[in-house]
């Protein structure tokens, strides 16, 4: 059987692994990526911006390491469309490749607002280790630098673009940094921590345009900066679902099993949409690669049913980690405390259930009160004993 899979990201890569790990001699695995690296760390392009990590440093595994379960790997491959028909794959080169099961993660790019002046040179977006490098290649002429965007990239590569030594604006549109992931008490808090490595905020920052040198945002205020980031989110990478006939919405649809409307076409990863929902983490990207790579060589015996949300902000100094439900409401409760710079913890109970956390500054708990969400931990005997830090997570997950 061959199983060929399109895209050697987080999801692509884990599911070859999880292919070859079977050691079934009668499956033949080909995996194309459209970049000219193997699986490389993603998360990490910030590092690698700083100067903290090498190119080296970023790769998952070396070239032996694919050769030695016999996964074939085709990079600067571009596949620009589904046979779903006949079963084959169409590489813009002209090849054409059959296969028994495929798998599209060909995961999601860097979304750009329609901002004018958004095309000019010093306007970049962080999503490749390309990226990277042309980025730091012009930052050696520039002093100042606007990052359009104030989610975990954008603080990640503000971060990057200081250790450069320029000067560094962050421009959140909201009221609050990470409003996914954070409250507005945790939010200020972060603000504060953030302003302290240097980095300047400007709250309610909405761009209105671009120019050289500057940004311009609709309340009038200009923003000096030579070198521009825009950090705005990421679109699945769509144009092979559509060019193939897939059902899509704003991912692939797939269902439990993560096949797509095609059938023995699977997807995974940031291209994927389950239920209404493109995770666009890593963890997701794991486990629904996993899920689909059982399914791809036994169909239907793995299930997948969601993953809870989980995101940590990469930036040394500062430990913040969000999981699962962030926000209360109708029928949840939310306790709160802040014990001292840089220091937040916040649980989000429903029926006295765990359902979510946000850790600032306590890192060591993030482990145990992870599993605690994803098991929905009843927490109804212990109110706000729970935020202690002398609190028993363990007893709690016995």
């Amino acid at each position: 059987m061959r199983i060929v899979i399109v895209g050697l990201g987080a999801a692509g890569a884990n599911a070859a692994r999880a292919v070859a790990a079977a050691g079934r001699r009668d499956i033949q695995v080909e995996v194309y990526g459209a970049e000219p690296y193997l699986y490389y760390a993603r998360p990490k392009l910030p590092d690698y911006l700083a100067g903290e990590a090498s190119l080296d440093e970023l790769y998952f595994y070396p070239r032996a390491w694919y050769e030695e379960r016999a996964i074939a790997v085709h990079t600067s491959a571009r596949v620009d469309r589904v046979d779903v028909a006949e079963h084959r794959i169409l590489l813009s080169e002209g090849t054409q490749v059959p296969y028994d099961r495929l798998l599209i993660a060909t995961g999601a790019s860097s979304f750009i607002p329609p901002v004018p002046g958004a095309e000019l040179p010093g306007v970049f977006t962080l999503r490749t280790i390309d990226d990277v490098d042309r980025m730091r290649a012009y930052a050696r002429e520039c002093k100042q630098a606007a990052v359009i965007g104030g989610g975990l990239l954008g603080l990640e590569a503000a971060r990057g673009l200081r250790a450069l030594g320029l000067g560094v604006t962050v421009l959140e549109r909201g009221a609050y940094l990470l409003q996914r992931q954070l409250d507005a008490e945790g939010g200020a808090i972060l603000h504060r921590e953030v302003e302290r490595m240097g980095i300047a905020i400007e709250a309610n920052a909405d761009t209105d345009h671009i120019e050289r040198g500057a940004v311009v945002l609709k309340s009038g205020l200009r923003v000096g900066a030579e070198l521009v980031l825009v950090a705005a989110g990421v679109r699945s990478n769509l144009d092979l679902a559509r060019a193939s006939g897939l059902a899509a919405n704003r991912g692939i649809v797939v269902d439990a099993h993560l096949q797509t409307s095609a059938p023995d076409v699977y997807a995974a990863g940031d291209v994927a949409e389950f239920r209404g929902t493109v995770y666009g983490i890593v963890p997701a990207a794991i486990e629904q690669a996993q899920a689909a790579a059982q399914n791809m060589l036994e169909q239907a015996s793995a299930e997948y049913r969601g993953t809870v949300p989980t995101n940590t902000l990469k930036i040394v100094g500062i430990d913040l980690t969000s999981v699962g439900q962030i926000a209360g409401g109708e029928g949840y409760t939310e306790l709160r405390r802040s014990d001292g710079p840089g220091r937040y913890f916040k649980l989000v109970l429903k029926d006295g259930r765990l359902e979510g956390a946000i850790l600032l500054g306590h890192k060591a708990k993030v482990g145990l009160v992870s599993q605690a969400v994803a098991r929905h931990a009843d927490l109804s005997a212990h109110g706000e004993a729970a935020l202690d830090d002398g609190f028993d997570w363990k007893a709690v997950l016995r």
